[in-house]
């Protein structure tokens, strides 16, 4: 499977014959700051259909199918050959929006035989039931790393040891070019192990079932848009 970072919460996946983005942000002055997608795709999962950071694929080329995984069964669906399991969350319950908190989901899949898992935008614990559920379930964890609004890095240290993933790529962390003032990823980083952690120097990565990590390993890529 060949992972692309663009940007915030924003990756491409690509394996099986098939082009997967997850939660794409609206591009631009006004919205992330963040540079257009500007590439075509076959599916675009979101984890909400209500927050622009996560949910807009106009600027992804082509005519993808595009899925809100708030829409799907519990027990998840397949599109075009893909099965997606939903595992729905909440934004912050504590932080001011300045709105009452909204709805999102963290969505499992299987691509390239890797168990990807996209914490969308959770902002609380990941709930007991989840965490069962996802024990032993998950090889890539793209996990919210920018604390504030989302996950606090406490609650996110318990959710990875107990869904133990062989893999954690950070994501949703301070960007220079973007608008949030969320934490760098230097400050979850910190709070790992030097010799787990890789810096792959650029937004593209390639990983099989073959090339896992016997343990837990960090690679931190860089955003492409």
């Amino acid at each position: 499977m060949k992972i692309t970072f663009y940007a915030h919460a924003s990756f491409r996946l690509e394996a099986d014959g098939l082009s997967v983005v997850t939660d794409p942000y609206t591009p631009g002055p006004g919205g992330s700051n963040f540079d257009p997608i500007d590439e075509p795709a076959d599916l675009v999962i979101m984890s909400s259909a209500t927050d622009s950071f996560h949910s807009d694929p106009g600027h992804v080329r082509g005519d993808p199918t595009v899925v809100n995984a708030l829409e799907l069964p519990p027990e998840g669906k397949e599109v075009l050959g893909l099965h997606i399991r939903p595992f729905p969350a909440m934004e912050s319950m504590t932080f001011d929006f300045g709105r009452d908190p909204d709805a999102n989901a963290l969505y499992l899949f299987t691509l390239g035989g890797l168990r990807v898992l996209h914490m969308g935008d959770i902002g609380n614990p990941v709930p007991e039931a989840h965490l069962d559920a996802l024990a032993g379930n998950v090889d890539v964890l793209f996990a919210l790393t920018g604390a504030h609004a989302t996950i606090s890095l406490e609650d996110l240290d318990a959710a990875i040891a107990a869904i133990g993933p062989r893999v954690v790529i950070p994501m949703h962390y301070f960007s220079p070019r973007g608008v949030l003032e969320i934490e760098p990823v230097e400050t979850f980083l910190e709070r790992c192990p030097a010799d787990a952690v890789t810096r792959v120097g650029g937004p593209e990565l390639e990983l099989t079932p073959e090339t896992l990590p016997d343990s837990l390993h960090v690679y931190v890529l860089e955003q492409s848009r």
